[in-house]
């Protein structure tokens, strides 16, 4: 399986950047996460974890998997509203699963070419399918296409990690923005061990 890439020279930056984060990495060592080649396998994942904790996520994916066979637009396609709620999902995330495969099979947003774009390109063509949000295309960015600098404002887990290292009883955009350019352009790396951070 594929791991996010990263290494010495992202380490490096951010321990230049953020002493106390570089005591983090230093402590934790290297972080594997894995990544979901396929975006639209992705973009599915990410609906199914919206809001819920990653076990519970975790789960319904497995459900769905042993249901439809690998996730593809094909496969999923094939399952009605009751078969997806059945497998977990409640039912306006089965509804936005069922509009992300015809998007697939309509052609009208191609998944395949989305390594052609940047950032904000990408987040802009997810966002366009109904329960999609920024949020879930930014896990796409780090999680399929492994884009190096994705720091997620509207993920809990990136921002209680800050708060946790920085030891801050709040966190405003502002705030977030100056995390954000410090750690940049390994943005996502940071998000790795704010992750861990947030966990423990």
């Amino acid at each position: 399986m594929q791991v996010f890439p990263y290494g010495e020279r992202e380490k490096q930056h951010l321990r230049t950047a953020d002493s106390e984060l570089g005591c983090v990495i230093d402590q934790v060592g290297h972080i594997q996460r894995y990544l979901m080649p396929d975006p639209f396998a992705a973009v599915v994942s990410s609906v199914i974890s919206q809001q819920i904790t990653g076990r519970a996520a975790q789960t319904i994916w497995e459900r769905l998997q042993s249901h439809a066979g690998p996730i593809s637009p094909e496969a999923l396609k094939g399952l009605d509203l009751e078969e997806l709620r059945r497998c977990g999902l409640s039912r306006p995330k089965a509804s936005y699963i069922q509009g992300i495969a015809e998007a697939a099979l309509a052609g009208t947003l191609d998944f395949s070419g989305l390594h052609r774009y940047g950032d904000e390109e990408v987040i802009a063509q997810l966002t366009q399918l109904r329960g999609v949000g920024r949020w879930t295309a930014e896990m796409v960015l780090i999680f399929s296409l492994a884009r190096p600098d994705v720091l997620s404002y509207d993920d809990l887990g990136i921002r209680k990690g800050l708060m946790t290292l920085h030891q801050l009883p709040k966190l405003g955009r502002e705030q977030f923005e100056h995390y954000r350019n410090l750690y940049s352009p390994y943005g996502t790396t940071a998000a790795l061990y704010l992750w861990h951070l947030a966990g423990q």
